[in-house]
């Protein structure tokens, strides 16, 4: 049974700190989509001859969830309070465990800052169980070469976390969940299964896609489906990208304030706290 769609939520583009950015997650029609709390896309311009330093976004903390962040042009130097220093380029993603609490920094390459480029990322926020919100922080670094991939007829899926049709991908999560990036040419279909009890969504980039048991959906818009049915069957009308999120819902309390998402405003309290005694770590970028 093909599953049925739910909304539609467009990404309006709002402004992260002076970054311009679309945010279809959370919007004023859904809070969340557990266990995916955030979806935020930003595409720009790196001029040459910037100044690293005064590119991305700079140091600031975590504690409770999974920043991930897929590359999807140009690259992203991720440096955080644990000494990890990385740069991904098109097509990998950076996976951090924020656990107990980590502080980090996302910046174009120092060769992307001079030469200049396109950058295209997105940041998806992943809740953590509340069993190992104070675990240990660790950060993944995925290549593009990295990451399993499947094609079929015009259809390249990257299997970013989970396991599709036999291929695992990524097995550092918390919870279970499927996540994909899917590159359609014209005409190209796609056929996703997923348990019915997952909440399942997907972002479609570029040009208009057809669901079988929906119908038209344009670019930039975020799909949250119905938890009815076991299926998902996509048509592209011209060449796409897509983001497929599909995850077991923890069903826990969440209290969230900016960089923290926890469960209780106690726990929010003692982050804020915790993160000004630098008990998060330091980090001094160079």
């Amino acid at each position: 049974m093909l599953k049925p769609v739910s909304k539609l939520l467009y990404a309006h583009q709002v402004d992260m700190g002076g970054i311009p950015i679309r945010q279809p997650l959370p919007s004023a029609q859904v809070e969340m989509i557990d266990p995916f709390l955030l979806i935020h896309h930003h595409a720009s311009e790196v001029k040459p001859d910037t100044a690293p330093l005064h590119a991305g976004v700079g140091p600031h903390p975590h504690r409770g969830f999974s920043p991930v962040t897929f590359i999807y042009e140009g690259d992203v130097n991720h440096r955080d309070s644990r000494g990890n220093n990385a740069i991904v380029s098109k097509g990998g993603v950076q996976w951090m465990n924020a656990g107990m609490g980590i502080i980090h920094s996302e910046r174009p390459s120092p060769e992307l800052a001079k030469n200049g480029g396109k950058q295209e990322i997105i940041q998806l926020w992943i809740n953590t169980p509340a069993a190992n919100k104070m675990d240990q922080p660790a950060y993944f670094s995925l290549n593009h070469s990295d990451i399993p991939k499947l094609n079929s007829r015009g259809v390249e899926i990257d299997i970013v976390a989970g396991e599709y049709k036999g291929v695992k991908g990524f097995d550092q999560t918390f919870s279970k969940m499927l996540i994909l990036n899917i590159r359609m040419e014209k005409d190209a279909e796609v056929e996703i299964e997923v348990p019915e009890t997952f909440n399942t969504c997907l972002y479609n980039f570029d040009s208009n896609i057809f669901d079988d048991g929906f119908g038209i959906i344009e670019p930039k818009y975020l799909v949250l489906y119905k938890n009815e049915g076991n299926k998902i069957r996509i048509k592209a009308s011209d060449k796409t990208r897509i983001l497929f999120l599909s995850g077991e819902p923890l069903n826990e309390a969440v209290v969230s304030y900016g960089p923290f998402v926890l469960n209780n405003e106690t726990q929010i309290m003692q982050a804020m706290r915790d993160y000004q005694m630098g008990k998060m770590g330091m980090l001094i970028e160079e």
